[in-house]
């Protein structure tokens, strides 16, 4: 296993870029298009696209999770050590919101931000809570069946998801958090964070419990029943 410190320095730097690469392409979509669809068409790309490069490249260090909730997962899957969960959370958050400054520099803003957008209702926080659903799933029935298609299945779940959700399919807490200090295309208020984590967090547990009866491993099954009968 990857010591500890290189997996927190890929969780850091993965999250980064994706922030970056959501709230720069949000402003320069903005800034190139007055429709609005046309905008979020240009959003989206980049982060469908960048979504495959980092789990890619970052993905063998330290499972590319870039997403709180993906962590708490793998955690009660028993797929991550205990003592990470927190540094793994740390780094992501600390890395999001790395990633919006950034962004803000590339484009001559002022570098530190409150979104003042409205993204709040139970519509949104449904769309949170179904985003954040199917991306869990989409992961977990990757690593069941197709692991080495993971990169290819998030970036374009992803994509997908930005346009049959209605809150454009946030579905990370760290992302949530680093986009409400952006008042550009890309961001949420702070005071709607509280509902669109629960959701994700609702979202991402409800996948847990499918995917651990959807996905089961019968041969698995099968050789736990007969061990434990012997």
């Amino acid at each position: 296993m990857v010591d500890l410190s290189r997996r927190l320095a890929a969780e850091a730097l993965g999250t980064a870029m994706l922030v970056a690469t959501v709230v720069g392409s949000g402003i320069m979509a903005d800034r190139l298009s007055d429709d609005v669809a046309v905008s979020l068409l240009g959003n989206t790309i980049p982060t469908g696209a960048i979504l495959f490069v980092l789990i890619t490249i970052l993905g063998p260090i330290s499972g590319a999770n870039f997403n709180p909730v993906v962590t708490m997962v793998f955690a009660l899957r028993k797929e991550l050590e205990a003592s990470a969960i927190l540094p793994y959370v740390l780094a992501q958050i600390l890395g999001g919101i790395a990633g919006t400054l950034i962004a803000h520099a590339m484009f001559e803003l002022p570098i530190f931000q409150v979104s003042e957008t409205v993204r709040s209702g139970s519509a949104q926080w449904t769309a949170e809570a179904v985003a954040t659903f199917g991306l869990l799933l989409t992961i977990l029935g990757g690593l069941r069946f197709k692991a080495d298609a993971i990169p290819m299945l998030v970036g374009l779940y992803i994509t997908a998801a930005y346009w049959f959700t209605a809150s454009t399919s946030f579905a990370n807490p760290a992302v949530a958090i680093a986009r409400s200090l952006t008042n550009t295309f890309a961001g949420i208020r702070p005071l709607d964070l509280p509902g669109f984590i629960i959701a994700q967090i609702v979202g991402a547990v409800l996948a847990s419990m499918l995917a651990a009866w959807l996905f089961a491993d019968e041969r698995r099954a099968t050789q736990k029943t007969n061990s434990q009968g012997a």
